[in-house]
């Protein structure tokens, strides 16, 4: 019996709706879904990189605190790579071929960490390697998510956000207990080989990418009957010069948006929110020298949290659209101290007093804290793209994050300090309960700031002052249409986040 074409039509609207949050599908949206899967993929190599950190090189809690803040460097210079895809294309694309350099980058980091690592400096450079190859790639597709963003419906702001998002965690979800099953029977060099072949993926679908030849588009603009070698020559010098006036026009408009206060003040709050210190390298020591939980085990609540951060990202999508951000962030962050605080039990073994086992104990809270995580951080993404004007898309959003990265980084380093002042070593762990509390009780130190994040009033006075987007004399706002989508207007219209 023959499909009608209306219920074929239903079918793919439903699809539409209900998987991609209402964006239409098309090759160029499955490419950039299949790049952030890889995202989520790659946590395939992850516990095997903290065991062999552990393990083969026999580093302490504190080194591997300071080796994990060096690493996430490219996550902080991210603002050069989107320079370097705006203004200098390369065979005259500013996509496609940074993600087909990264791919490359990345398996030639996962290979390194296989065959030729032996020293914690060579395992530093080796995962660098491979933070530069998330980095870069997540630059250009995120520049093509904001692109597309930016042209969402009030009734669709943040679908996108939520499924690139969702689909970080999908890739995630997939590998996440194979992560830990895989190293009951394979060395970490053979999973550091099966991972290689991942990043290989970002190349192949960087093809998928709808993308005119900028040099080739403007070649034809200028100058369509050139034929002499000469004037090819005059023609890729008059290129060039564009190529740096393009990005001396991004500084330009960084410079205009970065003075505004509705940018810069919640980036400053988020630096704090993720600044404070971490007690992450330590507590992956405790749960495996001092719990004894094996790879496996931890594969399963790499799972857990793989799916919490799925229903942390329905949670958003469905429900908190109409928050204001001051009211996410406050009690996101005063529960998750609440909840963090949960560990003392862990640490200090009174979860066996109370007849909680050691593993459950460790599954439930994770599965919480990942949820309340993932609920805050995805507001933090969605006012970052909405704040990307056109033409330096790569550029802010990725100046943007790489402070938060920065915030990160900082986080870790101030967490080895603090490992290393109490004392917790990979054996000693006499003094994990008070790095808890420290770690805990630091999260609350944003919310004196809460007010530096947006309301309707003073968004709604920014966007009317905004300058121009170009030297152009364009009478389009720097920001058009995105501050006042940031707003709540009324109590009962939808927060377009």
């Amino acid at each position: 019996m023959l499909i009608s074409s209306s219920g074929l039509s239903k079918v793919k609207d439903s699809v539409t709706e209900k998987i991609f949050f209402g964006n239409e599908p098309s090759a160029e949206l499955l490419a950039i879904l299949t790049i952030y899967l890889v995202q989520g993929i790659l946590g395939l190599g992850r516990l095997a990189v903290s065991f062999f950190l552990k393990d083969q090189l026999g580093l302490t809690p504190a080194q591997v605190s300071v080796l994990m803040g060096i690493v996430a460097i490219p996550w902080i210079i991210k603002p050069l790579f989107g320079f370097m895809s705006d203004g200098l294309p390369i065979f005259g694309y500013r996509r496609r071929p940074y993600l087909v350099l990264s791919g490359l980058l990345g398996a030639i980091s996962w290979v390194s960490l296989a065959t030729i690592v032996h020293t914690a400096w060579a395992a530093t450079s080796a995962i660098a390697l491979g933070s530069l190859s998330v980095a870069v790639s997540d630059v250009i597709v995120d520049s093509l998510v904001v692109e597309r963003a930016r042209g969402e419906s009030q009734a669709k702001a943040g679908s996108l956000q939520s499924l690139t998002w969702g689909t970080v965690a999908l890739g995630g979800l997939i590998t996440a207990y194979f992560s830990g099953m895989l190293l009951e029977h394979f060395t970490t060099r053979n999973i550091f080989l099966m991972t290689a072949s991942f990043p290989l993926i970002v190349s192949g679908v960087a093809w998928l990418i709808a993308e005119t030849p900028a040099s080739k588009t403007q070649h034809h603009r200028q100058l369509p009957t050139l034929r002499t070698h000469q004037d090819e020559d005059c023609l890729t010098k008059e290129n060039n010069n564009s190529n740096f006036s393009t990005i001396k026009h991004q500084l330009s408009q960084l410079r205009k948006a970065i003075s505004q206060k509705a940018i810069w003040l919640p980036t400053a709050f988020l630096f704090i929110l993720l600044a404070t210190p971490s007690a992450e390298s330590a507590f992956f020591f405790f749960t495996t020298n001092e719990l004894h939980f094996q790879p496996e085990f931890l594969g399963r609540v790499h799972l857990v949290t793989s799916i919490a951060s799925l229903v942390g990202v329905w949670i958003f999508q469905r429900f908190l659209k109409t928050v204001p951000f001051r009211v996410i962030f406050g009690w996101s962050t005063v529960i998750s101290t609440v909840l963090g605080m949960t560990m003392l039990l862990l640490v200090t073994h009174t979860n066996r007093a109370l007849g909680i086992d050691d593993h459950w104990f460790s599954i439930s809270d994770s599965l919480i804290i990942t949820v309340m995580g993932q609920i805050a951080y995805m507001p933090v993404l969605v006012l970052a793209a909405r704040l990307c004007p056109p033409g330096v898309e790569a550029t802010l959003f990725a100046l943007l994050m790489s402070i938060t990265n920065l915030g990160k980084v900082v986080s870790q380093e101030l967490g080895a300090v603090l490992m290393h002042q109490l004392g917790i070593t990979e054996t000693n762990f006499d003094a994990m309960w008070l790095l808890v509390v420290i770690a805990n009780l630091s999260n609350l130190l944003p919310l004196p700031f809460l007010s530096w994040l947006p309301t309707a009033d003073s968004l709604g006075e920014t966007a009317k002052t905004l300058p121009p987007a170009s030297a152009n004399n364009t009478k389009e706002a720097f920001v058009p249409d995105l501050m006042p989508e940031l707003m709540m207007r009324e109590p009962e219209s939808e927060l377009v986040e």
